[in-house]
């Protein structure tokens, strides 16, 4: 794709589109720059992109596009929206930010997707290329643009790469070496609308996969299971309950690798540093990447055995007079949450809620398991997941204004020995910029409540 002197329309002022807006120009592009954001909002960036863009416009959507070449949508943007259905019926070409990396870039791309864990697995993956000594970058929905790093690549370097179901919307040519889906479990359905859009969004990671190219799928969940049936790649499943004939699976508490005649005892569980079934999963998953990519079985092991997981994921923070804090803002679902819960092996107190995105809270309930105390609730989906625990039974429930108040009377409602645990079910664009803003909130309140 040639983008020199072509007229570019970037939608969406946040890291990607910055990156972006960044990468176009040194292109050669000429780009016009959107945001429904108005200036005063976006006074902190403006700044930063105004040597990049010809043009910009703010507070609403422009009223034609006569003149435009192409198209750049942040993955916040959603698709559906009058404005992008207008440039879609002008059939101008649309791309998002991981497209545009995929057409800048010499490099190999692994692509980690699914609805939980994907941040983990990716950072867990970056971690064994990097102890093997591999040419790579960790980019993508894990916080690094993958346009950001797309020039600096070569034909030597891999781009781990965490994609976002809204990233995967916008791609035209992308197409990962390795692609993986490690569950996928309702989210994101104020956005995708029905559970079979955004399964499609998800598979979109393989659909420019050839025979050459290898699929991760986890055999335990039945929606990827199923996937592997439209795949031209080569499918290779990953199990946490099942000795599979072919695939990376758990057999006697060991890692095992069986692919063809070759077969691979990794290392025990128990050898994982990160706790947690969910973290299993993930380490089957990073283990097949790993081995396929060709990092030695040693590597491999070296980091399961050293890798101390991610920040806002079950993320230790402090303990105050025997109460011991946890971090969990990237449990942004209930499923994740959920997992986040089966590791706690405490009386806990939940601080929970924030953004509606269309979920529903039952099976939250169903994994409390006498182990939850208390919740605290906050943000925009509080009273909803507030009635959804008085009809399971479960009336210890207190609703707060703000993170301050949720960790004042998390602790007031917490004893000697229990864990506090920030893990929200919800994102967190009812109150924040993103959800690592809320835990860098809330461990700001914890070690103020500290003192």
């Amino acid at each position: 794709m040639i983008f020199k002197d072509q007229r570019v329309l970037v939608i969406g002022l946040a890291k990607s589109g910055i990156s972006s807006i960044k990468a176009l120009k040194e292109e050669g592009a000429l780009v016009t720059v959107n945001d429904a954001k108005t200036e005063v909002q976006l006074e902190s960036l403006i700044s930063e992109i105004k040597p990049y863009v010809v043009d910009s416009i703010f507070g609403s959507h422009p009223e034609q596009v006569e003149g435009i070449d192409l198209v750049v949508v942040s993955p916040g943007v959603p698709l559906d929206i009058p404005f992008i259905q207008k440039i879609k019926q002008s059939n101008l070409p649309i791309i998002g930010e991981i497209e545009l990396a995929y057409q800048l870039c010499k490099g190999t791309f692994v692509g980690i997707t699914g609805t939980n864990g994907k941040t983990t697995t990716t950072a867990l993956i970056g971690e064994m290329f990097k102890n093997a000594g591999r040419d790579h970058f960790v980019v993508g929905n894990i916080g690094i643009p993958a346009v950001s790093r797309a020039k600096e690549a070569t034909h030597k370097t891999t781009m781990v790469t965490e994609l976002s179901s809204f990233q995967l919307e916008s791609i035209v040519d992308f197409r990962a070496h390795i692609a993986v889906i490690l569950n996928v479990t309702p989210d994101h359905l104020n956005r995708h609308k029905t559970m079979e859009s955004y399964v499609d969004a998800k598979a979109r990671i393989f659909e420019n996969q050839d025979e050459t190219d290898y699929l991760i799928l986890n055999y335990d969940n039945e929606i990827t299971r199923a996937l592997g049936k439209n795949a031209k790649s080569k499918v290779i499943y990953l199990s946490q309950k099942t000795l599979l004939e072919e695939g990376v699976f758990i057999e006697a508490g060991h890692f095992v690798i069986q692919l063809g005649s070759e077969r691979i005892t990794v290392c025990k569980i128990e050898d994982l540093f990160i706790l947690g079934a969910h973290n299993v999963e993930n380490a089957l998953a990073s283990i097949a990447t790993a081995h396929l990519s060709g990092i030695p079985v040693e590597k491999i092991k070296q980091t399961l055995m050293t890798f101390k997981g991610v920040e806002h994921r079950l993320e230790y923070v402090d303990t105050i007079k025997g109460r011991v804090l946890y971090n969990d803002s990237k449990g942004t679902n209930v499923d994740s949450t959920v997992c986040a819960l089966k590791s706690m092996k405490t009386k806990t107190v939940l601080i929970a809620g924030g953004m509606d995105k269309g979920s529903t809270y039952e099976s939250l309930f169903e994994a409390f398991e006498g182990k939850v105390t208390a919740m605290v609730l906050l943000g925009e989906t509080q009273h909803k997941i507030k009635a959804e625990a008085f009809k399971n039974q479960f009336e210890n429930c207190f609703c707060v204004k703000n993170m301050e108040e949720a960790v004042s009377k998390a602790y007031e409602l917490s004893e000697y020995g229990d864990a506090i645990l920030l893990s929200p079910a919800c994102a967190s664009w009812d109150m924040y910029e993103n959800f690592e803003k809320r835990g860098e909130h809330f461990k700001k309140c914890v070690h103020t409540l500290k003192g």
